[in-house]
């Protein structure tokens, strides 16, 4: 039930790789729960996958690979010079053993799906120029988005729209949901979110000690007030709910029948 923030996942990724993890098979983790969630999405048919320079777009870079090794028609767009990678995203390049297309609306084409690698949850910057071009032209295409960990464009903290966001049926994010996933509008640029495990151990949790959490029962249940077997209504607390006028005593009916039950 934990929400991390981007500077938290990212001190979760550091606790791990520090632990032992090499960074390079967090990613390979990652990337494999992309490729299975497009499995899950489109049985046949093209799929691109439009790919930025940091660790998101190494992530598509694996789900790529991926992809192909089980037979599926994947083409990868990339936002930079494929040699200009580094690190970790350099390396998952490598393992595409195809050539890669240039980076404009028009590489595209008409796909059965399109797998969203342009840029993660660390966006902290309006986004412009032909990266914008190319949200607008995925989102006008028609074909369903897979976005990686968040939609691009998505502020990963606050969950605002830096300019242009993808607008996705399906978000892939790692280890624990960000405040973007929950938070309007990023909510509904997400779609459904689902939460893979790509080998961080819940234990980072206890040094991290997140303070934000989502709301679901779990969450409050043990704190949650039950009546004893003697208990009745005058020591459960007294509501005295202030309406407004006869016009305006929506807001107040619906606090004094939730306070009532």
């Amino acid at each position: 039930m934990e929400v991390l923030t981007t500077t938290e996942m990212e001190r979760a990724d550091r606790l791990t790789i520090a632990a032992g993890t090499p960074g390079f098979a967090l990613m390979m983790s990652a990337g494999q729960a992309v490729a299975e969630a497009a499995m899950d999405l489109v049985e046949e048919g093209p799929i691109v996958v439009v790919a930025g320079r940091g660790n998101n777009g190494g992530d598509g870079f694996v789900a790529a690979a991926e992809l192909a090794a089980r037979g599926r028609d994947v083409s990868v767009i990339l936002l930079c010079e494929r040699d200009s990678l580094q690190g970790d995203a350099a390396l998952a390049a490598r393992g595409w053993k195809y050539p890669v297309l240039p980076f404009n609306p028009q590489a595209i084409g008409k796909p059965a799906l399109i797998i969203d690698a342009l840029f993660g949850a660390g966006l902290n910057r309006p986004v412009k120029g032909e990266p914008l071009d190319v949200i607008e032209a995925i989102n006008a295409n028609g074909a369903p988005v897979l976005a990686v960990d968040l939609p691009s464009g998505i502020n990963g903290t606050n969950g605002a729209v830096m300019g242009a966001a993808i607008n996705a049926v399906e978000t892939v994010t790692f280890f624990r949901r960000k405040p973007a996933h929950l938070l309007m509008p990023g909510r509904k640029h997400c779609g459904r979110v689902r939460v893979a495990e790509i080998g961080i151990d819940a234990h980072v949790l206890e040094e991290i000690r997140p303070q934000t959490f989502e709301n679901v029962p779990a969450t409050w249940q043990k704190s949650f007030p039950v009546p004893d077997i003697d208990g009745h209504k005058y020591a459960r607390g007294h509501t005295v709910v202030l309406s407004g006028e006869l016009a305006s005593t929506g807001a107040a009916r619906l606090a004094a029948r939730g306070a009532l039950r």
